[in-house]
């Protein structure tokens, strides 16, 4: 991004030169900084800040900051460096967090938003029609399915999640027209989660899948929700997949309660909350 705003300068007008200069002085200054303070610091108005932004190709001050922000903190240190056996444990420490940062940010570039929009609308769509939901997921993303159900519970949507192979396929087989699943897969590759979206899919269930791009799960269903992260095991690398596969759950479960809306929602969450609180050791 930075390469491309430099190779860009040329071809733009002087003032909004200066704030591309400004920009590449410090873009970490520039990602945090508000819109007036950057028109005071590069000599220019404020309309200039967002045409330089325009200019390079982004909606606006606010998308172009978002974007920036994104690249400044993918180039920290330790990004995608493994931790080595003489590491302290403060390096450790800065490899593992740096790198679940990292992942998110580029899911947050990289990530299909119309994608999202069709899993969001065929889950608001079981859910009005009355019909089932279910997660699958095997080992870490067994976790996930689990931690799906407990979101989705909460919004008041009965859904079922299975980690087990042979329920998944007994499970798929009796869904129909109007149900969905959500397969979740780092890989793509598990037999049983390929045979289980199979047979769902066959049935007439729509089929949403969190696995990696290329995979064979990733073709295999009607919305494919892309999570890249590739883990290495020939040295310890943290599982930062799990943590990606549980912000797209917490990405889905977030549309489909804005999308129900807070009329029914918002008491129901109270009730929950004052239930559990009653549950509670003085």
């Amino acid at each position: 991004m930075l390469e491309r705003i430099k190779a860009s300068l040329p071809s733009l007008a002087p003032a909004e030169q200066r704030v591309g200069k400004l920009c590449l002085a410090d873009p970490r200054i520039f990602a945090k900084l508000p819109v007036s303070e950057l028109a005071d610091r590069a000599h220019v108005s404020k309309p200039t800040v967002v045409r330089f932004c325009r200019s390079v190709g982004y909606d606006g001050l606010s998308d172009f900051k978002l974007k920036l922000a994104g690249t400044v903190n993918e180039g920290v240190p330790f990004i995608h460096r493994s931790v080595d056996a003489d590491d302290k444990t403060s390096d450790v420490m800065v490899k593992v967090i740096d790198n679940t940062v990292a992942a998110f940010l580029k899911y947050r570039n990289d990530a299909s938003s119309m994608a999202i929009e069709k899993a969001v609308n065929a889950l608001v769509e079981s859910y009005t029609a009355g019909r089932q939901i279910q997660f699958f997921g095997v080992g870490n993303s067994g976790v996930v399915a689990l931690d799906a159900q407990h979101k989705f519970f909460r919004l008041g949507i009965n859904t079922n999640a299975y980690s087990d192979g042979h329920m998944q396929v007994m499970s798929a087989s009796i869904l129909g027209a109007g149900d969905c699943v959500v397969v979740i897969s780092n890989s793509g590759r598990t037999r049983d989660l390929m045979d289980a979206c199979d047979i769902a899919r066959k049935n007439g269930a729509t089929t949403i899948v969190i696995t990696a791009s290329g995979s064979p799960l990733a073709s295999a269903g009607h919305i494919h929700l892309s999570a890249d992260h590739p883990e290495g095991f020939d040295k310890y690398s943290p599982m930062v997949s799990r943590l990606l596969h549980l912000m797209i759950i917490d990405i889905l479960a977030t549309c489909v309660a804005l999308r129900i809306g807070g009329g029914k929602l918002q008491p129901l969450l109270s009730e929950m909350k004052h239930n559990l609180r009653n549950k509670r050791y003085a």
